[in-house]
């Protein structure tokens, strides 16, 4: 119901309310008038009647009293006109002439009470209206009652009842009535049709501002308010199409640029002010994420809080993630559904060792086989999965794919994938810098942790792994044997040949240590021509057959060098830890110790630390 019916229906209430108020009003005052009226008009006539039979009894013409009472009905307009005699009056002169009619009850109390009474009454149809007068002796005026009559002052002489039909002021009173409530509505009727030309306006407005609103909230900024006049009413609906105006360009200019940021286009029919609000939503989200990932330590802490992300933000339980290594030669699976990985479940294993087989890091473009069913050969989901799709995204790093996120779909979801995927790509950019902060760091890192001639750790390694190191040991409650290992007679290559022979000297024997030792154990270029291996879970006795074997191979390692074919002999100390310290470095000290031992003892040999090698006191 709109503005202008609810007016008129109000106003339409109080009108009908007053005309009934009106009307209550109108004829209870018409009909007192009426019986006011009335009343005095039989009291007029009680009155002459009084009058004309006093003086029919002084002139002695009393039985002319009926012929008088009938033109009395037809001059006043009385229905019936009767006299009636008191006791008083009877015992005086009798009942007086035989046409005089008995008292009847009315007639009777009102003679005894001395008072008048009036009342209505229905008769025949018609609306009658009797009064009955009551005629009482004084001593005042002329003639005096008492002189002819022996009663007492106030004594009720008689009554007078005369009735008269009071159809015709009913009549009158209702047509007036009438009258003024025609008045009163026809008023009333133009009233409301001026308000509610006054008011059509307002109304119209307010629907137009109603309809125009319910647009906005639907995304549709284009609706016009149409000004219907100058004032008040016609400035809203001109200030209404202005902020109309003012939202759809501001609206529109943000939904474009948020769009190019997301790479995401409208779709027809598309609600723009939720459309902003949910691309503006995700930009913060990805703001945060951003900021989360930019406070992680590590690599695999940003790819965890990816996988997170992937989770509870795009509701994806089926995902890997692939990361390229820094040679460009493999590529290795980092996470997949959720969990920490190092194989692929929805891909060829082959791409972990040819990357050039997974098409997204040979283009670097994204592999949508949503629109283009097969185009990737190296996606094989499992037989048990059932039908899926995937959508593979590339993180660029310096210019060439770093990393790879590969999404997996069930066909009931693709369109659901589509719609995310522009906000997974701002996702992905915003990670992409900061993996490669990230891998640049730990590349850093590494090139001080690392011997960049042989890619054997360096001492430096060593001093920050040492805790976790020493940790490892005392928690298995094992051993872990220490070698100290030194090229004999190096400085005679360097001076003979040459630094750069010296430098092949050096990379060939970290390549014989390399091999000689297991994956998990610690081969460190300690410095210069000297070498650290830390055999983890072995002892002294194991420690001295793995150098006893290092020692021939060098030994039988011949070294081309140009023309020349060079080679060299090693010698090798050996001490256990905690066996022969509870501390590390000084277990460090007794295998250097002992390797001075070697030296000292001919070179080219295998010496197991002993406590009588270690003359001094003092703790290393």
């Amino acid at each position: 119901m709109n503005l202008n019916t609810k007016v008129t229906l109000f106003f339409i209430a109080i009108a009908v309310t007053l005309m009934a108020v009106l009307v209550a009003i109108s004829l209870y005052a018409f009909r007192s008038f009426s019986i006011a009226s009335a009343t005095e008009h039989i009291r007029t006539a009680g009155e002459v009647v009084r009058v004309h039979l006093t003086e029919s009894m002084i002139n002695g013409v009393i039985d002319r009293r009926e012929s008088f009472l009938k033109r009395m009905l037809e001059v006043q307009g009385l229905r019936s006109a009767r006299v009636v005699r008191s006791p008083e009056l009877e015992r005086q002169f009798g009942l007086g002439l035989n046409m005089e009619s008995r008292p009847d009850a009315i007639e009777r109390q009102v003679m005894a009470g001395g008072r008048a009474t009036f009342e209505i009454f229905r008769e025949e149809g018609e609306t009658m209206f009797r009064g009955t007068i009551p005629y009482i002796a004084t001593s005042h005026g002329t003639p005096n009652c008492l002189q002819c009559h022996d009663v007492t002052e106030g004594t009720v002489l008689g009554a007078v009842t005369m009735t008269m039909s009071i159809d015709g002021l009913r009549h009158k009173a209702l047509w007036t009535v009438a009258g003024i409530t025609g008045a009163v509505a026809l008023f009333a009727l133009l009233l409301i049709l001026l308000l509610r030309r006054l008011l059509r306006p307002i109304s119209e407005t307010a629907t137009a501002v109603e309809h125009a609103v319910q647009r906005a909230l639907d995304g549709d900024f284009k609706a016009h308010v149409e000004q219907r006049t100058n004032d008040e009413i016609g400035q809203i609906a001109n200030d209404m199409n202005r902020l109309l105006r003012f939202l759809e360009t501001g609206l529109n200019r943000i939904g474009t640029s948020v769009a190019k940021l997301t790479e995401r286009s409208a779709t027809p029919g598309e609600n723009l002010l939720t459309a902003t609000i949910d691309m503006v939503d995700g930009l913060s989200k990805a703001s945060h994420f951003k900021q989360a990932i930019e406070e992680d330590e590590t690599k695999s802490e940003i790819y965890q809080r990816l996988s997170t992300t992937l989770q509870q933000e795009f509701g994806r339980q089926e995902f890997s993630l692939y990361e390229i290594t820094s040679n460009k030669k493999q590529m290795k699976s980092i996470i997949v559904d959720g969990e920490a990985a190092d194989g692929c479940r929805w891909c060829d294993p082959e791409i972990l060792v040819r990357p050039e087989a997974c098409r997204v890091r040979r283009t670097g473009h994204i592999v949508d086989s949503i629109d283009n069913p097969g185009i990737c050969y190296a996606f094989q989901p499992p037989s048990e999965a059932g039908d899926r799709r995937h959508v593979c995204f590339p993180i660029i790093q310096s210019g060439s794919v770093g990393s790879i996120v590969q999404i997996i779909c069930k066909p009931e979801e693709e369109s659901k994938l589509h719609e995310c995927a522009p906000l997974l790509q701002v996702y992905l950019r915003e990670t992409a810098p900061v993996l490669e902060t990230k891998r640049l760091m730990e590349s850093l890192r590494d090139s001080t942790l690392r011997d960049p001639m042989t890619g054997l750790n360096n001492r430096r390694f060593l001093e920050e792994y040492v805790e976790t190191l020493v940790a490892g040991v005392q928690r298995k409650r094992g051993h872990a044997a220490v070698m100290m290992l030194d090229l004999d007679y190096f400085k005679m290559v360097n001076d003979t040949h040459g630094h750069d022979a010296g430098d092949t000297v050096i990379k060939a024997m970290a390549n014989v240590l390399k091999q000689a030792v297991r994956a998990s154990d610690l081969v460190i270029r300690y410095g210069g021509e000297e070498f650290l291996i830390i055999l983890l879970d072995s002892s002294a006795e194991q420690a001295f057959a793995i150098a006893e074997k290092i020692r021939l191979e060098v030994e039988a390692l011949k070294i081309q060098i140009g023309s020349i074919v060079l080679k060299k002999t090693i010698s090798i100390g050996i001490a256990d830890f905690p066996g022969d310290s509870a501390t590390f470095w000084q277990a460090v000290k007794f295998a250097d110790i002992a390797l001075y031992q070697a030296k000292e003892t001919g070179r080219n040999r295998v010496i197991r630390f002993t406590p009588e090698m270690w003359s001094s006191d003092e703790d290393y």
